[in-house]
This record gives C-alpha cells, structure tokens and sequence, in this order.
C-alpha cells in the first residue's frame, strides 16, 4: 500500500531535472557552483548562459 501512495506523489515530478553548473567567480576568481531544478526543456537553455 505504501508503495502505490510514494508513486501518485510521484508523479508530476517526473518532467524536472537538476542542472548544476561551474561557473568562474569574477571577484575572487575561484569557481562556485549554480543549482536550479528546472523542466527537462529549458535545461539547454541553462547550460547556454553565463
């Protein structure tokens, strides 16, 4: 029974990714990491920006 409840809980989440990128810090110069989670479409567009 539980495991029917963990999937209908599950289900409008199946569509989001997490992208992590590495991106150069322009005051110390040391580079940090950006999370976002995001639809799996618009993750081409994350990795395009700076």
């Amino acid at each position: 029974m539980a495991k029917k409840t963990v999937a209908s809980l599950q289900k409008g989440t199946k569509d989001r990714v997490k992208c992590i990128k590495m991106v150069k810090s322009p005051k110390t110069g040391a580079y940090i990491f950006k999370e976002e989670m995001m639809d799996k479409s618009q993750s081409a567009e994350f990795f395009k920006q700076k």
